[in-house]
């Protein structure tokens, strides 16, 4: 949803049941240009749901229906949807899904970017290595690319040596890290904080959008931070979405771009 505010043609694939087709949400998705043809949908199950839960810190725990996710395991990579599009972004979801579509997109030549996001903990260290490795951009908050690191027993050069030339690490309020041929610190855009939720996907999709619009990566960690900014500023993760406009508007406010 970020990612077509922004001006991107996107597409997205999901695993969902058949509650999803003629839902409002479905609609939505619809109504933004976001081609939902490739959703693989299984009969007789209800669509993932989420319920995440935020406290006084900000802190969060999450739990989790997988429903129609299930499935994704024995599910053929999109490869009708991987053809025609110029990046391939994976996210939370089954593994074996991830490496297999990841390994395809590779095939095609596609630029891919990779984020196991909460569900680091399913990754084998054979399969997290597999689909780190058709990678070009890896993303991760610093928990999450610390633990990399740890199972995959490298330092952050290492992981770049055998994987994604792009890594970027996100610190929340601590703004981010761009790792690249050279090392770039991003600061975050502050705001009064209503609801974190989001933050870290809207991100990641201000990047991308930023990176194949040919911007240097400072200017997409800063793009990437003043979108993200307005995800927190309203309760729910699709509430406070800017467009492109905006977004620069308030990048421009914080840094002379």
């Amino acid at each position: 949803m970020v990612t077509s505010n922004l001006g991107l043609k996107a597409s997205l694939v999901s695993a969902v049941g058949n509650d999803f087709k003629g839902s409002l949400y479905h609609a939505k998705l619809k109504k933004n240009g976001i081609d939902t043809k490739n959703m693989i949908v299984i009969e007789n199950e209800r669509s993932p749901m989420a319920w995440v839960f935020t406290d006084s810190n900000n802190d969060q725990i999450s739990y989790f229906y997988w429903g129609a996710a299930a499935y994704f395991k024995e599910s053929e990579p999109p490869e009708k949807a991987i053809k025609k599009v110029n990046a391939v972004h994976l996210a939370t979801g089954d593994p074996s899904f991830n490496r297999r579509s990841g390994e395809m997109a590779s095939s095609y030549e596609k630029l891919i970017s990779f984020d196991p996001g909460q569900d680091l903990h399913m990754y084998s260290p054979e399969e997290l290595k597999s689909t780190i490795s058709v990678s070009n951009i890896l993303f991760g908050n610093h928990f999450e690319i610390d633990r990399i690191l740890k199972i995959l027993n490298v330092d952050i050069n290492e992981l770049r040596d055998f994987g994604p030339h792009i890594v970027v690490k996100t610190y929340g309020m601590g703004g981010s890290i761009i790792y690249a041929d050279e090392k770039i610190k991003i600061d975050a855009v502050i705001r009064e904080p209503v609801d974190p939720t989001g933050a870290g996907d809207s991100y990641r999709a201000a990047f991308l959008n930023a990176y194949l619009n040919d911007e240097k990566l400072e200017f997409c960690g800063k793009f990437a931070s003043a979108v993200s900014s307005f995800i927190v500023e309203a309760e729910g993760c699709q509430t406070n979405i800017p467009d492109y406009e905006l977004a620069i508007g308030r990048m421009k406010e914080k840094w002379d771009v």
